[in-house]
């Protein structure tokens, strides 16, 4: 085993990963000898455009990562981000391809990962073992097609309490420790339109600003600003992977307080 992995011990909260306690028991014990766990800093790339895709990242309670589309002039647009309820990686392909876009850490934590080619081998082995991960990329896709038509049909505004509500839901944490100028570069957007919504934001009581990141206070107020992007996403995961995508009762229970 290299220094960046070690066999996972399955811990309570590295087992924190929706995807993974959907498989069936013969499935899990298939993939767990192959499981380490694993660790990322926020920041930290787990692959860049063309590079061929080596690891499955499971994250674990609040860790998040982040596919990004890396343009001409070097700003990378945010296009999924990933949390407890999927993985990134070779899962949603045949084999090592090399990747289109970046993935990168966006939430520090914990992760479960398993070599590509091993999965690969493993899905070989199991017909539902294929099947779930086929309908985890269907949703992966789902969840891409939602983003392309939000960036295009929604305001800043709306979207900034989308993602802030997508976080949230992901982490189980109402405090989202990331800067304005994160959040803009992943949106696209200038700093100065996010200084500006998230001082409104501010303003109405709905967050709380501090320094290298924020906390929400009002998750109603943010849900009745947010487009419905999020919704749309969460009932294409219910109707194909149903109980994968976090649900409010298990983002209220890690966050340890009730919503509003």
């Amino acid at each position: 085993m290299d220094s960046t992995g070690r066999r996972a011990t399955h811990s309570l909260d590295c087992m924190n990963n929706n995807l993974l306690r959907a498989l069936r028991p013969d499935d899990f014990r298939l993939l767990e000898p192959l499981l380490t766990e694993w660790h990322g800093e926020r920041g930290q790339i787990l692959h860049e455009p063309g590079e061929t895709v080596r690891h499955v990242h499971f994250p674990c309670g609040p860790s998040l990562i982040s596919y990004l589309v890396v343009l001409e002039d070097g700003r990378a647009i945010e296009t999924a981000l990933i949390g407890r309820e999927g993985a990134a990686g070779g899962i949603v392909s045949q084999g090592r391809l090399p990747a289109y876009g970046r993935a990168e850490v966006q939430f520090p934590g914990e992760f479960l990962r398993i070599g590509s080619a091993e999965l690969e081998a493993a899905k070989l082995r199991s017909l539902t073992l294929r099947h779930l991960f086929a309908r985890y990329a269907d949703c992966l896709m789902a969840h891409i097609f939602q983003s392309v038509a939000c960036n295009a049909a929604h305001s800043i505004e709306q979207r900034t309490a989308k993602w802030l509500i997508a976080a949230m839901e992901r982490t189980g944490d109402r405090r989202i420790p990331l800067t304005q100028e994160q959040l803009s570069a992943m949106m696209g957007v200038g700093r100065s339109y996010i200084s500006r919504i998230l001082q409104s934001l501010k303003a109405s009581g709905m967050i709380a600003t501090r320094r290298g990141g924020l906390v929400v206070n009002d998750v109603d107020g943010l849900h009745r600003l947010a487009c419905g992007c999020n919704e749309a996403t969460r009932r294409h995961f219910d109707d194909v992977l149903q109980g994968v995508y976090p649900s409010d009762e298990e983002t209220n229970m890690m966050n340890g307080a009730p919503r509003g």
